[in-house]
C-alpha cells in the first residue's frame, strides 16, 4: 500500500523513497517487529483462557524425554497466528499487492497456516500429539505445491524462468520443463514438514527461520536485479526483487515471536506457524530459483528431516535405531545436552550454512 505513495513524488519529493525495495523492506521487518511485540502478549492471554495447551506425548520411549519437557504441557500453542498476522500485515502494507509472486507467497502462508491451524485445532480437541493424518496433511501441502508450480508454469513473464534449475556451483542453468512442477512440489511440502520437525525445542525453529529468511532476503533482491543477477549468473526473476519485502517481513515476525519463544518458552508457534514458515520459505526459493540452494541454507532443517527419515528406514529395515531419538535435537537432549545447549548450538550451525549457501552466488 506505501508504495503507491511513490506516485505523489511530484507534490511530494520525499515519498520516493517508496520506490525503493530496501527502504521498504526495513518497513516490513519493524512492522512485522512491532506487531508481535505489542500484539503477543494479548494473544498468548488469549490461548491460555481457550485453554490451547500443546499436548506432550509421554508413552514408551519419550517417558524420558517427557521428563523434561512435561512442564511445557501447560504452554500454550498455535502461536504462528501471530506470526502470519505480523507477516500478511507487514506484506500488504510495504509490498506491491499487485506484483504475482507476493499474492502467491500470501495465499501460501495463509493456506498452510490455516491446515496447520486444524492439524493443531485436532491435537487440542483430542489430548492427544497425534493431531491430522499424516495423509490428509499431505494432501493439502502437495495440492498447494501443484497450484504454485502451474502460476509459474504458466505465467507469460516467468514461465520460462520457472522451467530451468539451477545448480550450486554450477555455471549455466539446467532445462528442466515441466519436471519443474515436481521440484516446486517436492521443495514446498519438503520444507514445510523440515520446519514442522524441527520446532521442538523453545525457540530453536524460530532461530533458524531468522538467518534462512535473512539469507533468502540477499538473494530475492539479486534475483529482482538484473545487473546483479547477470554479474553473479543467477536467474533473474522479473518481480522478484519484491520478495525482499516478503523476507524481511519474516525477519520481523521471527525476531518478534522469539521473544515470547525463546527459553521458557511462553508460547509455542505450532503446526500453525511451522508448515506457514516452511512453506513460505519453500515458495520464495522455487519462485527466485534458488530452491537446491535452499538445502545449503536450511542445513538444520535438512538436517532435522533426514534424522527421522533414516530413524524410521532403519528401525523398519534393520529393527534398530541410529538415533536416541528423532528428530535430531531430541536425541542430543537424551545424550546429555541441556535444551538451551542444543538450541544455541544449531543457531550456530545456521548462521553457518546460511554463509555457505550465499557463498553459492559467487562461486561457479
Amino acid at each position: 500500500m506505501f508504495y503507491y505513495l511513490s506516485e505523489y513524488t511530484e507534490l511530494f519529493s520525499p515519498l520516493r523513497v517508496f520506490q525503493y525495495t530496501t527502504f521498504r523492506a526495513v518497513g516490513a521487518a519493524l512492522t512485522a517487529l512491532l506487531i508481535c511485540v505489542v500484539f503477543g502478549p494479548w494473544l498468548i492471554r488469549r490461548l491460555v483462557e481457550a485453554k490451547f495447551q500443546q499436548p506432550i506425548r509421554g508413552e514408551g520411549d519419550l517417558r524420558e524425554l517427557a521428563k523434561v519437557h512435561g512442564v511445557k504441557g501447560s504452554c500454550p500453542t498455535m502461536g504462528g497466528i501471530l506470526i502470519i498476522w505480523a507477516v500478511v500485515d507487514a506484506i500488504l502494507l510495504w509490498a506491491r499487492p499487485t506484483n504475482q509472486l507476493v499474492l502467491i507467497c500470501l495465499v501460501t502462508l495463509i493456506w498452510l497456516g490455516g491446515v496447520g491451524f486444524l492439524d493443531d485445532w485436532a491435537k487440542v480437541q483430542e489430548k492427544k500429539s497425534a493431531g491430522m493424518r499424516a495423509k490428509t496433511k499431505f494432501l493439502f501441502q502437495i495440492g498447494l505445491g501443484l497450484f504454485v508450480g502451474m502460476l509459474l508454469l504458466t505465467d507469460p513473464h516467468l514461465g520460462k524462468t520457472a522451467k530451468i534449475l539451477i545448480v550450486p556451483f554450477v555455471k549455466g542453468p539446467l532445462l528442466v520443463g515441466w519436471w519443474s512442477l515436481v521440484v516446486v512440489v517436492a521443495v514446498i511440502v519438503g520444507a514445510s514438514n523440515a520446519v514442522n520437525l524441527t520446532d521442538g525445542l523453545d525457540g530453536l525453529a524460530t532461530g533458524c527461520t531468522l538467518t534462512v529468511a535473512l539469507t533468502y532476503a540477499v538473494m530475492c533482491y539479486v534475483a529482482g536485479n538484473f545487473k546483479f543477477a547477470s554479474y553473479l549468473q543467477v536467474a533473474s526473476v522479473p518481480g522478484g526483487g519484491e520478495l525482499t519485502v516478503v523476507c524481511a517481513a519474516l525477519i520481523g515476525a521471527s525476531l518478534g515471536f522469539l521473544w515470547f519463544n525463546c527459553h521458557p518458552a511462553e508460547v509455542f508457534m505450532g503446526d500453525t506457524g511451522s508448515l506457514a514458515v516452511g512453506g513460505l520459505i519453500g515458495a520464495i526459493a522455487v519462485m527466485i530459483k534458488q530452491e537446491l540452494v535452499l538445502i545449503i541454507v536450511g542445513g538444520v532443517f535438512v538436517m532435522e528431516a533426514l534424522s527421522v527419515i533414516l530413524q524410521v528406514a532403519s528401525f523398519k529395515l534393520r529393527g534398530k535405531r541410529i538415533f536416541a531419538m528423532a528428530p535430531l535435537h531430541h536425541h542430543f537432549e537424551l545424550r546429555g545436552w541441556s535444551e538451551t545447549k542444543v538450541t544455541t548450538r544449531f543457531w550456530v550451525m545456521s548462521v553457518i550454512f546460511a554463509l555457505l549457501g550465499l557463498a553459492t552466488l559467487k562461486l561457479r
